[in-house]
């Protein structure tokens, strides 16, 4: 489909319910080795738990060959094969998301971009979902979304980062495929870049298991809670700068300077920059 059409999806909303049910939340909190990983009804939902709820019940035979719902329903038929969760923007607002309580998703295409890298040709759908409860709108979330090219043949890789050197807070993560497949069923996703050795080294290029980038995130805001179990967040955002694979230990660090402004990062095996990410604690609460 020409791009010109494919611009045709700007503006195409969604709107989606669900039950913050208690489950889920208990499932992330084992996954991710909660001390009490036990959330009940009445609880806050932690900042980016969001992403455990509000997905369609797709249908086997409505899945692409990677694994995705198949284009064109909601998201725009984009032709290029890869499909990565680049980055996010996150505004905290309202009244946030309890355990227990149905709240709603409205999801909206803001924009579709179509650019030329190092790579070959990419697209970028950023979707913009405001997610809100009985007593209001929660937050809203920014969702970039970029399409590319397939892997190439001795394709080179974008020249790596150094990770910031000065984390405050920092752990060792090591995402071996069980943890990868527990975050994929508890997020019923299907990508196979997750989960399914052959067809990531094979079909789409890369050396190992993908971590999905929205456990990066949630694994980055974790370590704040961990490490400022009372403070707010206002705002987070974060960008994907490189994959993390399943092949080696990882790291996720932070450092804060005291004025709620918190820096966060997830760097590889060799002290390379994965994911970069800042946050900004609510004052005063």
């Amino acid at each position: 489909m020409p791009l010109e059409n494919i611009r045709d999806w700007i503006g195409k909303s969604q709107r989606v319910e669900d039950l913050i049910a208690p489950w889920p939340a208990r499932a992330l909190a084992a996954t991710l080795d909660e001390a009490d990983p036990n959330p009940k009804n009445g609880d806050i939902l932690p900042p980016l738990w969001h992403w455990l709820y509000f997905h369609e019940a797709t249908l086997q035979s409505k899945l692409g060959p990677d694994g995705h719902a198949e284009r064109g329903e909601f998201l725009p038929p984009i032709p290029l094969p890869r499909r990565m969760w680049a980055g996010s923007r996150f505004r905290f607002d309202g009244p946030p998301l309890r355990i227990g309580e149905t709240a709603s998703r409205k999801s909206e295409i803001k924009s579709v971009e179509a650019k030329t890298g190092s790579t070959g040709a990419m697209v970028f759908v950023t979707v913009e979902h405001t997610l809100s409860s009985p007593r209001g709108t929660a937050f809203v979330e920014e969702h970039d979304i970029v399409y590319r090219e397939a892997a190439r043949p001795g394709e080179a890789a974008r020249p790596p980062k150094p990770a910031p050197g000065d984390a405050t807070w920092s752990k060792n993560i090591m995402a071996d495929p069980v943890l990868l497949f527990r975050y994929s069923a508890l997020t019923f996703n299907g990508h196979r870049i997750h989960y399914d050795r052959r067809y990531v080294t094979e079909v789409e290029g890369y050396p190992g298991l993908v971590v999905h980038g929205p456990l990066l995130a949630t694994l980055l805001l974790d370590l704040v809670r961990r490490n400022a179990p009372d403070a707010e967040v206002a705002t987070f955002r974060f960008r994907a700068v490189r994959p993390t694979f399943d092949l080696h230990p990882f790291r996720v660090g932070g450092d804060a300077d005291g004025d709620g402004n918190v820096r966060l990062w997830a760097q590889d095996h060799e002290g390379f920059l994965t994911m970069d990410a800042t946050a900004t604690l609510r004052q005063g609460a």
